[in-house]
């Protein structure tokens, strides 16, 4: 299956590049281009897109008030949005995790790294590049110190078993579900199941809200270093 992919940058010359590397593979093509946050939502309703390349600054509606709209709306529930970011260590990267981002990726990334987010955050999974440290996350929500942990999402958690909050903790770790089954000596599909339900029960789009989440509710704790 062909994955749609919208652009959203308001360099023009950014995304006729990025247009070129996305049309050349096999299993995506570009359905569209926006210069602004409002035009990118329009157009991902629109065109059916399945992943959103969105610029996090950009004039008027910017990327971060984009994502949270298209988050909002069932009817872009399948939408994927991956925040393009100039500096890895972004003031809005964790703001756009919790606005409804599978993720973010430098734009200085290689060319490989970017269609391989296209594809992951197509599946559904959480996407942090490769120059992004796994405490990253934790980081950016421990400057709100326990303030920012969420009651409601807290008591959300008691619906989870003890093996899906096991699991929920290496997701937050930034483990992957091979990763996680070797280390709780289980197989992959048991985990991909586990991780499912989770998702399910906290109302979570993907991997990525429910890292958020996790730390969020208190569940896991950040390591300021």
């Amino acid at each position: 299956m062909t994955i749609r992919v919208l652009l959203a940058d308001d360099q023009a010359l950014l995304r006729s590049a990025f247009r070129v590397l996305v049309d050349s593979e096999p299993d995506m093509e570009v359905v569209g281009e926006a210069s602004d946050g409002a035009e990118a939502v329009r157009l991902a309703r629109e065109e059916r897109a399945d992943v959103v390349l969105m610029d996090i600054r950009m004039p008027g509606t910017d990327g971060l008030a984009a994502t949270r709209l298209i988050s909002a709306d069932p009817g872009l529930a399948h939408v994927r949005v991956v925040m393009l970011t100039t500096f890895e260590v972004d003031e809005y990267v964790v703001q756009s995790l919790r606005a409804g981002a599978s993720g973010f990726l430098g734009k200085g990334s290689e060319p490989d790294e970017l269609l391989n987010a296209i594809r992951v955050a197509a599946a559904g999974d959480a996407l942090l590049s490769p120059a992004a440290t796994k405490g990253l996350i934790a980081k950016f929500l421990a400057q709100g110190g326990d303030d920012d942990h969420d009651p409601a999402r807290a008591e959300r958690l008691e619906a989870l078993t003890v093996r899906e909050r096991e699991v929920l903790v290496q997701v937050a770790g930034g483990h992957s579900n091979d990763e996680i089954a070797e280390r709780l000596e289980v197989s992959p599909l048991t985990v991909k199941t586990h991780v499912n339900r989770a998702m399910a029960k906290l109302g979570a789009r993907d991997r990525a809200q429910l890292v958020v989440i996790a730390y969020e509710s208190g569940l896991v704790r950040p390591r300021v270093e």
